[in-house]
């Protein structure tokens, strides 16, 4: 069992950055692949962003390429999601999520494939 708390989100004008922060519980966090979700309102929950456990592969959705960064700190069993030059449609509700894998390079962006989910954290961008 693993249960994750996001925290880091807030508002911000377009252009600047955030931070989010994951962090989880459980002895077996390294083994777990994180996944970075977001939900608009009235629209679908999207993939945003993954790290395998061994932190040596990431995955990015092409709509925030080059402008976020995912990382994980395995001592601290923390995620993070670094986003810069923010718009307005990046706001969202964001989820961290953790997916078991016996694979330490593999990840998934299907939301279906992660067993454990945080609450959100509201990311809110003004133009």
């Amino acid at each position: 069992q693993v249960q994750l708390v996001e925290s880091g989100g807030g508002l911000v004008q377009a252009g600047g950055s955030l931070r989010l922060s994951c962090a989880a519980s459980g002895r077996t966090f390294s083994r777990y692949a994180m996944g970075w979700f977001r939900q608009a309102p009235g629209k679908d929950r999207e993939f945003v962003a993954a790290i395998s456990w061994s932190g040596a592969n990431t995955y990015y959705a092409d709509s925030v390429k080059g402008r976020f960064t995912i990382s994980r700190d395995n001592a601290k069993n923390t995620v993070y999601l670094q986003m810069n030059s923010l718009k307005p449609e990046d706001t969202a509700v964001y989820y961290c999520a953790a997916d078991p894998l016996p694979d330490p390079n593999i990840i998934h962006s299907g939301a279906e494939r992660y067993d454990y989910w945080g609450q959100g954290t509201q990311v809110t961008v003004s133009s």
